[in-house]
């Protein structure tokens, strides 16, 4: 391997700031990736289950099915023996239609909602911000669902040797078993290239046999709960689990289901109205069997039998074309795709799609250590947590994370929702929305350090789309320039205010939403991107400099009317000015706006006076019980929920950098009571929060109990989806981001390498992990020792790094790389 050489004066920081790499093993980087590849030293794996889900019983209800997507299509399967079912979504089935919810009595109500609140009126200005200022109507539209389609199968005995699996690597979901009749395999995916959902059976010789139905969209009830016991409960299932079937039921209203030639059904619908909003979109559904046995269509259903290998692919598709125009033609849509798929041998389909998964999948790869646990069906894992050593598992929760990414936010698709795109029914909890006070934001954290950069762009066009509904809001509730959203939004980029005063009064979610997207921006340092940011960016920070209002007291800028996202306060309501949360998110906007306009040499004036009102918003402040304060006034010891989930005024210490150990350590401290005081088990999410900000803040073994509490059975579900409860994909997105954080951070302009390893994982290595600045590292460490870095990025760039302590400042060579190990180090001493 190449030496890298640097100046004398450099090699001695190196030893300073990295000494822990002078202790290291003889052997170069190469080698050291390789010899824990091949099962030497601590970190060595068996790498039988590695990245694989499995299991020794099939689905008994939806948390337990195994989740399948390409961004567009969603599959949830559920490896049943008797009935296979594959629940389907596409992220355009939404309720309702084009609509503008915004509010024209808000602009003239607005100064008397400021007065109250100045005047500490704040039940009079919650009646008043309920009565004129809410979005009409007060809801937002839900995500919906495509049905269900069950195979019932012809031989349905109690099955032997059953495993189902997940592999995420490949993106395809297995299930195998045998009858008396021999082996019976599945396996399913959904193609990226081909969009379409295909899935594979075989079977003895003359022994394979269904009926194909489909059930169509309907209300469900959503598990509501977790306890310790689920995952075992699961795992000990009766035997009559196996053969389960359930009924197809009647079609719901306005739908059709014909044959489609010799071999197919199409499904043609309406999505459902709701909340005054008329139905305005049409789906449908192309369901193809191409089997080598008989095949006979009968009302509505396709029966194969006598056959020995069959393929069932699906497409599905609606007349959305835009949040403004519904026009589209679905029937051909699916016709076209279903038409070209089938024309592909099936084995192709399925290198395609491998490969194409494996292009953003293989991006990234974590070793934590490995133990006999590892070797054990997943839900069996999940039930442990806590009780055995399980490394394996935090690196498998970390891609899972990244692989529901993959399946649920492509470039062209829609962003990933609350749910991510995979829903049961047509009343997901929370209508399966865009909570932009968090969630949404939440779900897209782990994409840029984790290599899947690519997978932002619908968040980047979702935001350009609000920015354009937004500055209508902007001008019609606030008389603003610029624009502006609220703490939800949907497939139809309502932007107004909505479900209750005390939940949707709150005028930053846009200006996150731009936050979240600059972060994007600085980890890959796109040109491209920035362009396409910027005017968003800059009409976020319009809408604030119209908007802002100085303090009665003489505090500085502050927003009015907002809150400190869904916590109520102790005066009986939870609006305010001037919340933390409000100041420190425009603080970054700002930050970001005058950045982005300096890079791109734009609009020097308005420059000026965004850096005018950055210099004078609001600081954050210290309360008496040593906390960092919740709202300008010291009303934290006495809000009436103390361990709310959310932990919105620590908004500057993770995802922002405003508050952090080097520079501001007296607000970190007061950041830790904060976390101290709200103790560490939340919601799903909430405790994905607390865990990302206990790593920002160097407690390697608070952090790790975190993640304990995140991935045991109390927040994980027997598939590792998050369990909030119900189920929200968020808290699987934040869990990823926060073990990447103790991993490596990138902020203030350095990397900090392993700056919260705990104990747990002693060896390990991650290749492919991003930081800020366009760069990619590879990390390899023993004993809690670095013992191997590689950093990738534009040669001749300067990076400082950061380790145990001590900075040092390095320059990538002219092929764009700086590598060390622990012998290099030593000799260049």
């Amino acid at each position: 391997m190449k030496r890298f050489t640097v100046p004398d004066r450099q090699r001695r920081h190196l030893m300073l700031g990295l000494g822990a790499l002078a202790a290291a093993p003889a052997i170069g980087w190469t080698a050291q990736l390789a010899a824990s590849r091949a099962g030497t030293g601590a970190a060595a794996r068996t790498g039988e289950h590695d990245n694989v889900l499995w299991y020794r019983q099939s689905a008994a209800r939806w948390e337990e099915a195994l989740p399948l997507g390409n961004g567009r299509l969603g599959a949830m399967v559920f490896g049943r023996v008797g009935q296979e079912r594959l629940q389907l979504n596409e992220d355009t089935l939404w309720a309702g239609a084009p609509y503008t919810p915004d509010n024209p009595a808000a602009r003239e109500a607005l100064p008397r909602v400021r007065k109250l609140l100045a005047d500490g009126k704040y039940a009079e200005a919650t009646d008043e911000v309920a009565a004129a200022m809410m979005g009409k109507p007060i809801r937002q539209m839900s995500y919906g669902t495509l049905g269900d389609v069950l195979l019932t199968m012809q031989d349905a005995a109690p099955p032997g040797d059953y495993q189902r699996s997940l592999d995420l690597a490949s993106a395809v979901a297995a299930t195998r078993y045998h009858t008396p009749s021999g082996m019976h395999s599945r396996e399913s995916f959904v193609s990226a290239p081909d969009q379409v959902i295909a899935m594979r059976l075989q079977a003895p010789k003359g022994k394979l046999g269904f009926t194909l139905a489909w059930r169509g969209p309907r209300k469900v009830k959503a598990i509501a709960s977790n306890h310790p016991g689920l995952a075992t409960d699961l795992a000990n299932a009766p035997a009559t689990d196996w053969l389960q079937v359930e009924e197809a039921g009647p079609l719901p209203p306005d739908t059709a289901i014909v044959a489609d030639g010799p071999d197919a059904i199409l499904v043609t619908g309406r999505n459902e109205a709701m909340h005054g909003v008329p139905a305005g979109l049409r789906y449908a559904l192309r369901i193809q069997v191409i089997g080598d046995g008989k095949l006979r269509y009968a009302d509505g259903q396709l029966t194969l039998s006598g056959a020995s290998t069959a393929t069932v692919l699906m497409a599905a598709a609606t007349s959305y074309i835009n949040y403004r125009d519904v026009s589209g033609d679905p029937v051909a849509i699916v016709r076209r795709q279903l038409a070209a798929a089938a024309r592909k041998p099936y084995a192709a389909l399925k290198r395609d799609h491998v490969r194409e998964h494996g292009s953003l999948f293989g991006t990234m790869s974590i070793d934590l250590g490995t133990s006999a646990a590892a070797q054990t069906p997943t839900d069996s894992r999940i039930a442990l947590v806590g009780k055995q050593d399980d490394p394996a598992l935090d690196a498998l929760y970390l891609q899972y994370a990244r692989y529901l990414l993959i399946a649920s936010s492509r470039p062209g698709v829609q962003p990933a929702n609350l749910q991510g795109i995979w829903n049961e029914g047509t009343n997901p909890p929370w209508g399966g929305k865009y909570t932009i006070n968090i969630n949404t934001q939440m779900n897209y954290w782990p994409a840029d350090p984790a290599g899947l950069g690519v997978c932002v762009e619908p968040l980047l066009r979702m935001v350009e789309e609000l920015a354009q509904t937004g500055a209508r809001t902007a001008q019609t509730m606030y008389g603003a320039r610029g624009w502006v959203t609220h703490h939800n939004t949907d497939l139809w980029r309502a932007a107004a205010p909505i479900d209750a005063a005390k939940y949707g009064m709150w005028p930053c979610g846009g200006a996150w939403l731009c936050n979240s997207l600059w972060d994007h921006y600085d980890y890959s340092r796109d040109a491209g991107v920035l362009r396409r940011l910027y005017p968003v960016m800059r009409g976020a920070a319009e809408f604030f400099l119209d908007t802002l209002v100085e303090d009665p007291q003489g505090r500085g800028l502050v927003t009015s009317p907002s809150m400190s996202p869904e916590n109520s306060h102790p005066y009986g309501s939870s609006l305010a000015a001037g919340p933390a949360m409000d100041r420190q998110i425009v603080r970054d906007l700002f930050a970001h706006t005058l950045e982005a306009g300096r890079l791109l040499g734009q609009d020097a004036a308005l420059m000026a006076r965004i850096a005018d009102a950055r210099a004078r918003l609001a600081p954050d402040r210290i309360g008496g019980q040593g906390q960092l304060q919740e709202w300008l006034e010291d009303w934290d010891a006495r809000a009436p929920d103390r361990q709310h989930r959310h932990v919105s005024h620590l908004y500057a210490v993770y995802p922002s950098a405003q508050v952090n150990l080097r520079d501001t350590p007296d607000l970190v401290r007061a950041a830790r009571q904060t976390l101290l005081d709200r103790g560490d088990l939340a919601t799903g999410w909430g405790t994905a929060w607390r865990l990302c900000l206990w790593a920002r803040m160097g407690d390697a073994e608070h952090a790790y109990s975190v993640l304990k509490g995140l991935t045991g059975p109390r927040r994980t579900y027997p598939n590792m989806f998050d369990a909030h409860p119900p189920f929200q994909i968020d808290g699987n997105f934040g869990g990823a981001a926060g073990i990447m954080e103790m991993l490596l951070q990138s902020w203030g302009g350095e990397v900090l390498l392993l700056p919260a390893l705990p104990a747990a994982w002693p060896s390990g290595r991650v290749t492919g992990i991003r930081a800020r600045g366009g760069l990619t590292v590879d990390l390899a460490w023993e004993q809690g020792q670095l013992t191997a870095l590689r950093i990738g990025g534009k040669p001749g760039d300067a990076v400082t790094l950061r380790h145990q302590g001590k900075a040092v400042r390095v320059k990538l060579d002219a092929g764009g790389s700086f590598r060390a190990t622990g012998p290099e180090l030593k000799a260049s001493a």
